[in-house]
């Protein structure tokens, strides 16, 4: 075992381990790619339960499995894998490390066959805790770390290439990954809990009310406006949105674990788009 974090039930690592073994007949002789890759303590789990695992990674010399090569890939410039190669992608702990998160999840539908699963991993901002802490001192953790600054943000780099690989300045919340999914081809399939947050189980209870009433009052409000635009459509999406606002699942939960599933190609989302939004004229 690469890294033993993996056994510990707090560690992110030990739920992705529990959820892929959750799933290892669909995984069995599947394409799955890991990236960031890491140490390659994913890439390992996903070798004993039977994938064709490809890993990939800014920095591949951090490595440490020795039965996969790890190959360099930038997300920024495009990752070296063909279009519909993938079954399933791993980003693990890595989203909130990407600067174009738009552009991750568009390579993301280029390489992953329709109907493949994404599963992202990444700390929370969407928990009560978090959305307090950012209240406050827009840092991650409450009364844990400074908001995220040029000294604490920059966890190392490779001077030759000029590549920084920046902590979490990225972090992003439940609904924003879920809006930037859906205008690159992707809808959730399932999100998945792994370990509660303790402050935020106390704010819960205070908090909730005043959550569920205002969110359900922005959804019947939002559901009357743009008239123009398909009810049902609206519906739908509004309704989805309520619906991850007012989950005890996402307030609560110490990290954020979503599973996408590519629904459409990329050249097929502008017309999907197009369908659900307001005309140009009615907008000029």
């Amino acid at each position: 075992m690469v890294d033993t974090q993996v056994n510990n039930p707090k560690s992110p690592k030990f739920a992705v381990k529990r959820y892929l073994t959750s799933i290892k007949e669909e995984l069995r002789g599947k394409i799955v790619l890991d990236m960031p890759a890491g140490n390659g303590v994913t890439s390992e789990v996903l070798l004993e339960l039977g994938s064709k695992v490809e890993a990939y990674d800014l920095f591949p010399e951090y490595f440490l499995l020795k039965d996969i090569e790890c190959k360099k890939a930038d997300i920024n410039t495009g990752l070296p894998i063909e279009n519909n190669h993938a079954d399933y992608i791993i980003c693990q702990e890595g989203i909130e490390h990407f600067n174009d998160q738009l552009k991750m999840f568009s390579e993301f539908n280029r390489v992953l066959k329709t109907g493949g699963k994404l599963i992202i991993t990444t700390p929370s901002i969407s928990n009560l805790a978090a959305k307090l802490s950012y209240t406050l001192f827009e840092s991650e953790y409450f009364h844990k770390l400074m908001p995220p600054n040029e000294i604490d943000s920059v966890w190392f780099g490779d001077k030759t290439n000029k590549k920084i690989y920046y902590g979490h300045i990225f972090l992003i919340g439940m609904q924003k990954m879920r809006v930037i999914g859906r205008v690159s081809g992707f809808k959730i399939s399932k999100i998945i809990f792994m370990r509660i947050n303790k402050t935020a189980l106390v704010l819960f209870p205070f908090w909730y009310p005043f959550i569920f009433l205002s969110s359900y009052f922005t959804y019947f409000k939002a559901l009357r406006k743009n008239k123009s635009i398909d009810y049902d459509a609206k519906k739908k999406v509004y309704k989805e949105q309520l619906q991850i606002n007012i989950s005890p699942k996402v307030l609560l939960d110490r990290h954020t674990f979503v599973v996408f599933e590519k629904e459409f190609e990329m050249e097929h989302v502008y017309d999907h788009l197009l369908s659900i939004s307001k005309p140009l004229n009615e907008i000029l």
